[in-house]
């Protein structure tokens, strides 16, 4: 039975219940992030908000407050949600590399064998409104990955207009989540903001119902005190990140890009004016997903790649057989001309009355493209009795010659 396409995934993605929820590698960081969230609104719930409903005249504004903090608190959990546990904008990798884009290419090595290698471009230029922009070919998806797009070492995907890793939502930034998490940033932000004001108003109102100073009012309720400090700090984080992000928005810019591209003094093509910038951000319509989870795998035939070789020629499939034929008559030449040299020398031998044992016979040929060169014979006489080597010998005979004098030699010693 196929399994599932989450099953088989080959980045480091965790998934939850069949694939319908994915988050990063580091989701343990999620529950430290709904700790940090829910436990200082439920400290305010519990020592401010239930005190302060009794400041007011009207019970209704005293409960308003109460109920405030906890819808708020649910729509940023919310926000947290959709951030870290969607799908960023993966782009999905390919089984091969693709093969309009392979360059064949041959090379010779130190020993002139020539290989065929296949290389593939490591950038290509696309054109995004009108300009031409460089794109880079990712090893690991075995993609040019689309304009805006990088390769997160941590998820180890191809995320479309990637902005960060974020490790407190456990999740890659992308094009599919990027205005959840703003959202999710600024929510929080002003979550911070609410819970400081409040509990500095409850002290305010200690200090006039007591007539009592700053000192006495935080004794009283040192909760009040903590939570302030706590939303203070907390404050400068998030409300610096929304900040950022608000800049960021407003050039059209990712964080990636920011950092990465600040000192190149690049032109951004994508900046289309603060306005225009902020609608495309939060007001158009989310991609969808282009990966199925939960689909069930399809195994996909292999595809053969014929690599382009130099000693391959157009018409040589059709000129097979007559070159078979004619390297078999070639071959059986060198054997008839081998023959008669070896008979040459063995009459030369007798002639002279010395041992063939000791004669060496190196018959070399060299061919160049369809010309061939005399055969050389090379004679080296030793006379071991005495231990002394004569001087090497080296008659060279054109081809011709050596066949009819070997064959008329053949002739006669069969005619005897």
């Amino acid at each position: 039975m196929a399994g599932r396409v989450y099953e088989a995934w080959k980045g480091s993605n965790k998934f939850l219940f069949g694939g319908r929820l994915i988050f990063g590698p580091d989701a343990w960081s999620l529950p430290f992030t709904l700790l940090l969230i829910i436990t200082p609104v439920t400290l305010f719930s519990v020592f401010v908000a239930t005190h302060l409903r009794h400041e007011f005249f009207s019970n209704t504004a005293g409960d308003a407050i109460l109920v405030v903090a906890i819808l708020f608190t649910l729509f940023v959990l919310i926000l947290l949600f959709l951030t870290s546990a969607r799908d960023p904008g993966i782009v999905p990798r390919n089984l091969r590399p693709p093969e309009e884009e392979l360059c064949y290419e041959t090379t010779v090595s130190a020993d002139g064998i020539q290989a065929p290698t296949v290389q593939i471009p490591r950038t290509k230029e696309v054109i995004v409104y009108g300009v031409p922009v460089r794109v880079k070919y990712c090893d690991t998806c075995m993609l040019y990955r689309p304009p805006r797009c990088s390769h997160c070492s941590i998820c180890n995907n191809c995320v479309e207009r990637f902005d960060h890793h974020c490790p407190w939502v456990g999740q890659c930034i992308g094009v599919r989540n990027y205005r959840f998490f703003f959202m999710f940033v600024s929510s929080a932000t002003l979550l911070c903001i609410y819970v400081f004001s409040m509990s500095a108003l409850y002290i305010k109102f200690l200090m006039n119902n007591n007539q009592s100073t700053v000192w006495r009012a935080m004794r009283e309720s040192p909760w009040s005190i903590m939570l302030m400090i706590y939303s203070f700090i907390s404050l400068w984080f998030v409300g610096g990140l929304t900040g950022f992000h608000l800049y960021l928005i407003s050039t059209n810019q990712t964080t990636y890009e920011n950092f990465r591209y600040r000192s190149d003094n690049r032109i951004n093509v994508y900046d289309r004016g603060c306005s225009n910038n902020f609608l495309e951000t939060f007001c158009s319509k989310v991609k969808p997903s282009r990966n199925d989870f939960r689909a069930l795998m399809r195994e996909e035939p292999p595809r053969n790649i014929t690599l382009a070789t130099t000693w391959e020629r157009p018409g040589e499939e059709e000129e097979g057989s007559s070159d078979l034929e004619e390297g078999r008559q070639k071959v059986e030449d060198d054997l008839d001309i081998d023959e008669d040299v070896m008979k040459l020398q063995q009459r030369s031998n007798a002639e002279e009355g010395s041992d063939p044992a000791h004669h060496m016979v190196e018959v070399d040929q060299m061919r160049v493209g369809s010309s061939e060169r005399a055969p050389t014979i090379r004679s080296e006489v030793r006379h071991g009795n005495w231990g002394a080597r004569s001087s090497a010998q080296e008659d060279v005979v054109s081809g011709s010659s050596v066949i009819r004098e070997s064959r008329s030699y053949a002739a006669a010693e069969e005619g005897r």
